[in-house]
């Protein structure tokens, strides 16, 4: 099963180290490959500098491909971080 998504960066510092690290913790608790993907580079979730390299700042857009038996509480989950600012006060 493949799932996709795009989404918003809300978060203040955009997809910055500690972001990137939450979100590749949250990736690899689901049997599932998680991608980030941009206009245009693409990253696995499973990788912090992949992540960062893709130079996300708030506002910006992504779309978050999730492919597997997990694929869909994969995406919730990833989902709901983004949405929450990957619990950032701000």
């Amino acid at each position: 099963m493949t799932l996709e998504e795009q989404l918003t960066i809300k978060n203040k510092l955009g997809l910055h180290a500690r972001a990137a690290i939450k979100l590749v913790e949250l990736a690899a608790r689901y049997n599932a490959e998680v991608m980030i993907i941009t206009e245009e580079k693409q990253a696995s979730a499973a990788s912090v500098l992949g992540l960062l390299l893709l130079e996300r700042a708030q506002g910006q857009q992504i779309t978050v491909r999730c492919e597997g038996p997990d694929a869909k509480p994969a995406l919730r989950a990833v989902k709901a971080l983004v949405e929450a600012r990957f619990d950032e006060q701000e």
